[in-house]
């Protein structure tokens, strides 16, 4: 009786060990097809493609600078000469800047031996680079203005900051609106 018990158990043993064997090799082929189709997928995923150019972006409107006097020095800011403030994402003049500007350029006009600045601003959404355009585009939107209000153009010179000069140091819509501007200084002679 002892050696059927023992041949019971050696028989179980067996073939619960067989069964247990197919068990894992059926795990483990199945980890097997699962990392393969991994790899296959980030394989073909990663495949090295051409780069083309995107037509529906629009390229940054390339800004074209005329002669105009050094900005090298200190400018100083004269109370005379207002701010000029812009919509997001915006350099046109607004209704309220034109007017700022209509009293800007009649002081200009009485001194005409100032020579300026204007130094356009953004806030700090948006990168770098595009930043320091939307700040030159504005920039020259005014001086566009003081030149079609009679300022020699010669007198005027332009300079982005982007948003590295902020009025008000904070994430809000009021500091936004704040930090959106163009400032008209005097340059120190």
């Amino acid at each position: 009786m002892a050696m059927f018990i023992e041949d019971n158990l050696v028989k179980n043993y067996y073939g619960y060990m067989q069964k247990y064997v197919y068990v894992k090799e059926k795990k483990m082929k199945k980890m097997i097809t699962l990392s393969l189709i991994g790899l296959f997928v980030f394989v073909v995923g990663c495949k090295k493609q051409d780069i083309k150019p995107d037509d529906t972006i629009k390229s940054i409107e390339t800004v074209n600078f005329s002669d105009e006097p050094s900005v090298r020095g200190d400018s100083e800011i004269d109370s005379n000469l207002k701010i000029v403030y812009f919509d997001f994402d915006k350099s046109d003049l607004t209704s309220d800047s034109f007017e700022v500007l209509k009293e800007n350029a009649a002081y200009l006009s009485k001194k005409s031996s100032l020579k300026i600045v204007v130094e356009g601003h953004t806030d700090n959404r948006g990168t770098a680079e595009y930043n320091l355009s939307l700040g030159q585009r504005r920039a020259l939107k005014v001086k566009d203005y003081y030149v079609k209000f009679g300022i020699v153009p010669d007198r005027i010179a332009t300079i982005s900051y982007g948003r590295e000069k902020p009025i008000i140091d904070e994430n809000n819509e009021v500091a936004w609106s704040k930090n959106r501007r163009a400032e008209t200084k005097t340059l120190k002679k």
